[in-house]
């Protein structure tokens, strides 16, 4: 259920879709590897937009992050300059980075489940729970969990930073949107969406994914491991991800995309947007 026809798709190559550390930007670089750094520097405590472009706040914010860390002071981020920031963004929300400086990809533990030999995703309810919520939840009480409404739609909560929010509201747009097959890879508004552009449409709705990509692209996208408040979970075949502890998935969507039901997660890298 994912686009695999490579020459059907355009895979992004501009510098506007590349993914940060891949390349250094500095005043006038535009991108979603700018918004990530930008989001990246909010978490280290520094009042900027993460509007994916390299401004003078930007850089002003740069140079302050670089004297902070002994770094060369140039206004810059270079590719090495990379895991120091995600490192340091880590650590000012409380955890510690699930990879090393070195790029080394942590050992992931997928829920226990029995998954059928099958290149169809399965739904797998009775795994161990990796997050989700029920619609008696409260909303705006202190927590990570977003709800599902009576619509279909999901709501996150009061918590959830305002880039959670605005990828939980771009999902509510195709949330009961059809699933088709190549959907939302050759145009953002689309009459339905696979699993890879229906993820898709929701990052990019937050500004921090300016392309489509096929589920593969995805297993080498943002940082490995899951992360505090999106998880992607991607394999050549298939995709989906959970937000704020709800599920976002083509498979089992009955009517909606959004769910509380866990699958299982054998055979997908665990990838996750920088600094979420």
């Amino acid at each position: 259920m994912v686009l695999t026809t490579i020459a059907a798709i355009a895979v992004p190559t501009t510098a506007s879709a590349a993914v940060f550390g891949t390349r250094t930007i500095a005043n006038g670089s535009k991108g979603s590897d700018v918004k990530t750094a930008q989001i990246l520097l909010q978490r280290t405590g520094a009042s900027i937009s993460a509007d994916g472009s390299f401004g003078p706040a930007t850089a002003k914010a740069v140079k302050t992050f670089e004297k902070t860390n002994t770094l060369a002071v140039d206004g810059k981020l270079q590719p090495t300059d990379a895991p120091v920031l995600r490192a340091k963004a880590a650590a000012a929300q409380g955890r510690t980075t699930e990879s090393s400086s070195s790029g080394d990809t942590p050992t992931i533990t997928p829920p226990t489940t029995t998954t059928a030999s099958s290149t169809t995703p399965v739904d797998d309810t009775g795994s161990d729970p990796i997050g989700g919520a029920v619609p008696g939840d409260p909303v705006g009480t202190p927590g990570e969990k977003a709800i599902i409404n009576p619509d279909g739609t999901a709501t996150a909560p009061a918590s959830a930073p305002p880039v959670v929010q605005e990828i939980i509201a771009a999902g509510n747009e195709i949330a009961s949107k059809p699933y088709r097959y190549g959907g939302g890879h050759g145009k953002w508004k689309d009459t339905g969406y696979d699993c890879s552009g229906s993820v898709s449409y929701a990052l990019h709705g937050a500004g921090i994914l300016d392309a489509s990509m096929p589920s593969g692209n995805f297993e080498t996208w943002g940082d490995p491991g899951r992360g505090q408040w999106v998880t992607l979970y991607s394999r050549g075949d298939h995709m989906f991800m959970y937000v704020a502890g709800l599920r976002f998935d083509t498979s089992g969507a009955k009517p909606s995309r959004w769910q509380t039901a866990t699958r299982s997660t054998s055979g997908f890298t665990v990838t996750h947007p920088a600094g979420l």
